[in-house]
């Protein structure tokens, strides 16, 4: 989806779950041990894929009540104990990543996946260079959608959030770009028909990792 031609941005920054990585399964496998382990019935995978957006502190309170941070501590185990040797790219995203970092665009990670567990996952991947800052859960003083990660994430680089891209693949990561002052880019097949977008449509729609390197490099 694209209305006209947008001007080149000098920063992009990127959602990480599901956007630069695969994640859905081992994300599903640990809700599933923190669910049971917490007396409550697991969602299904696609329950999970529908409903998996904000942040550990800002979800878990709502689903577990005074018991979050217990809820926590069983999710974060169940999670490192398996997210490294299941992570995987999805496809494109490290060529994406070298050739516009290759290109002088500064680069960056807005997640809101625990800030340790996010530069772990980056360091595995041998992609902690391409990133000027990796941002996760807990690292700014509010989560995703609030700017205040987006904002620390271009923190001291001069860049302004107008001159800068938040690509995702949620309607949550739509919210955070609009929030910020940033063109908020939707990664992926995502059916534009689902209810909240309604309310943050995506300022661009583009199907792959590769369609968006040649886009940027092409502005």
């Amino acid at each position: 989806m694209m209305k006209e031609r947008p001007p080149r941005p000098r920063a992009l920054l990127f959602d990480w779950d599901n956007t630069l990585v695969d994640s859905w399964e081992t994300i599903h496998e640990a809700l599933v041990v923190t669910f049971t382990a917490m007396g409550q019935t697991p969602w299904t995978l696609q329950e999970t894929k529908l409903r998996v957006a904000k942040s550990l502190r800002d979800s878990f309170p709502v689903l577990f009540g005074a018991r979050w941070n217990e809820a926590q501590k069983l999710y974060l185990d169940a999670f490192t104990a398996i997210h490294l040797e299941r992570l995987k790219a999805v496809e494109g995203a490290g060529e994406m990543l070298a050739t516009l970092a290759g290109s002088d665009f500064y680069l960056g990670v807005v997640s809101n996946k625990t800030g340790a567990v996010l530069r772990r996952e980056a360091e595995h991947l041998a992609w902690t260079p391409h990133f000027k800052r990796l941002v996760g859960a807990g690292d700014a003083r509010l989560d995703k959608p609030h700017a205040a990660p987006v904002l620390l994430a271009l923190e001291g680089s001069g860049i302004a959030c107008a001159e800068t891209w938040y690509v995702g693949d949620t309607a949550l990561d739509m919210e955070c770009a609009r929030n910020a002052g940033c063109r908020g880019v939707l990664l992926g097949a995502r059916a534009l028909e689902e209810e909240s977008f309604a309310r943050f449509p995506p300022d661009l729609h583009i199907a792959d990792c590769a369609e968006l390197a040649r886009l940027v490099r092409g502005l």
